[in-house]
């Protein structure tokens, strides 16, 4: 990497690189790198004002909200002026999860006391709602279409929304009502997007034929109904979780920086913010 003369772009890392520690040793050649280190939201606040003022560059993966929590209007609000970038890491391993889940929903059989069917994935008119990173990536062919449209065609509905004010609680018994009888819902955005006690009820009624989901409304507390109906499959949110995915995310998101910090073309900039390269 080439090092650039006089003062070096300030890169705030929000977690520690794990995986990918020699990519990290070639950026600190070009850029000053630091790590937070504090321990709630109000404390990164306090930090913002002092020794975090002249930030030039952020770098996140999926474990910094942890402590920091999500990026929302009042955190991108506190940002120094200086802070031109903000560099997370790709959704591919997060595709895999859903579509696992899709999978193991729709072709569920189970050995009892008889045989129940599964059913057929061929056919069938997949809902994608919101245009995150995760659903912008498993849009290729789709249409776009209004929510109570997606809501009455699909027979598969896979969340992909951020969780703020105007999503949370946005699939409640009403929205629930309007889908098709026998619909399969997959979660893998945040919990508290669906009515989990709708949900359930769904469920018990036949509504809802199954969900999938790695999120939980209350976690770690999981909805009592939900854990005792086997037409709920529920794993761990841990779609990303391996050395080669971590190292792979990790990689992205700094490259991403480097090329902020020398001036260069984004490999990933947001669509709004393309025309601005």
């Amino acid at each position: 990497m080439p090092i650039i003369p006089g003062p070096q772009p300030f890169i705030l890392f929000f977690n520690p690189v794990r995986h990918a520690v020699p990519f990290y040793q070639q950026l600190q050649k070009v850029a000053r790198t630091e790590v937070v280190t504090c321990k709630s939201r109000e404390e990164f606040y306090s930090d913002l004002q002092r020794k975090y003022k002249d930030i030039s560059i952020i770098y996140r993966t999926s474990a910094s909200g942890i402590v920091i929590g999500n990026f929302d209007v009042d955190l991108i609000q506190r940002l120094p002026s200086s802070c031109k970038h903000i560099c997370h890491s790709g959704a591919d391993p997060v595709i895999e999860a859903i579509v696992d889940l899709l999978i193991w929903l729709m072709l569920a059989g189970k050995f009892k006391t008889g045989l129940d069917f599964g059913r057929d994935p061929q056919g069938k008119i997949l809902g994608i709602l919101g245009d995150q990173e995760a659903g912008r990536t498993r849009r290729v062919l789709a249409e776009y279409v209004s929510f109570e449209k997606l809501l009455a065609e699909s027979n598969i509905i896979s969340v992909n929304v951020p969780l703020n004010a105007q999503t949370k609680g946005l699939i409640a018994e009403k929205e629930i009502s309007q889908m098709k009888d026998g619909a399969v819902i997959v979660n893998t955005a945040r919990g508290a997007i669906i009515d989990e006690a709708a949900m359930a009820k769904a469920l018990d009624s036949g509504k809802i034929a199954s969900v999938g989901l790695d999120v939980y409304e209350n976690e770690p507390r999981v909805n009592e109904c939900l854990l005792q109906n086997d037409r709920a499959l529920m794993v761990p949110h841990l779609g990303t979780h391996t050395v080669e995915t971590l190292a792979k995310m990790e990689t992205w998101a700094m490259e991403n920086a480097r090329r902020a910090a020398l001036g260069e073309k984004l490999l990933s900039p947001v669509p709004e913010h393309i025309r601005f390269q």
